[in-house]
């Protein structure tokens, strides 16, 4: 009798495991959208977080057709990756289009030095304390995003230096716990934030963190995504792995 108890309990936890291995292994695009008043444009931004150990699966990607640029939202890799492995994800992205990467608080586990000269051969844009303008479209666009919250040098004001309200400014922080201290000081129509992803595992309504979301306010939009690889342990319930697209539609 035990051992049936027993034999249950393990087959069980085993078909839990699995499950729980393959969620975290699903390739999920979630398509977004935002409606703004100004000159007629539309921008695709594909945005991405918190890849960690995880290889950028084709699979993904197949789903990313036609957009205009892509933010990496911090954490692309930790301690567990070699560069040589960050660098095959970096060269998936920027085959896309043009790529713009925020610290995360893993990042800087690898060599700082190494990946600042990676990303450079790659063409890919580090946003750290500061912004960009993008004046190829007929709108004002900046992109503003500061430095990993665990860095004592993290910097709202210079991320938004030289921005007016004319602008529509799309604000990055790996960790959206500083949103709150962002608004309603400066206004971006929209902020990206990863960081927590959604908890990871969840039971039900309960978790270490909110499940990610795209919410509409008054002012802005806001998302926090879920993020597309793990930490600690390879493992998603409740919380499944996610990339983005925002379309947005200025009318």
């Amino acid at each position: 009798m035990w051992k049936k108890i027993i034999g249950a309990i393990v087959l069980a936890g085993a078909s839990m495991f699995a499950y729980m291995l393959k969620v975290a292994h699903e390739n999920t695009v979630k398509t977004h959208m935002l409606r703004l008043q100004g000159q007629r444009e539309q921008l695709r931004i594909f945005f991405i977080s918190d890849v960690h150990a995880r290889r950028i699966s084709d699979a993904l990607l197949q789903q990313v057709r036609n957009v205009d640029f892509i933010i990496i939202g911090g954490d692309f890799c930790d301690e567990r990756v070699t560069l040589a492995q960050v660098e095959r994800n970096i060269q998936k992205l920027v085959q896309i289009a043009p790529t713009y990467f925020v610290w995360g608080n893993n990042d800087r586990e690898l060599d700082e030095q190494q990946l600042v000269e990676l990303f450079a051969r790659n063409n890919v844009r580090v946003l750290n304390n500061e912004n960009v303008r993008l004046t190829q479209y007929s709108n004002s666009w900046v992109l503003a995003a500061i430095n990993d919250t665990s860095k004592r040098d993290y910097n709202i004001d210079e991320a938004f230096k030289g921005t007016t309200d004319d602008d529509f400014v799309i604000y990055i922080s790996h960790n959206p716990q500083v949103f709150a201290r962002t608004v309603p000081t400066y206004r971006p129509v929209l902020m990206l934030g990863g960081h927590l992803h959604g908890g990871q595992i969840r039971l039900g309504r309960f978790g270490m963190h909110e499940n990610g979301a795209f919410v509409k306010k008054e002012t802005h939009a806001e998302l926090i995504s879920n993020g597309y690889g793990t930490t600690l342990v390879p493992l998603r319930l409740g919380a499944h792995p996610e990339a983005h697209i925002i379309e947005i539609h200025v009318e």
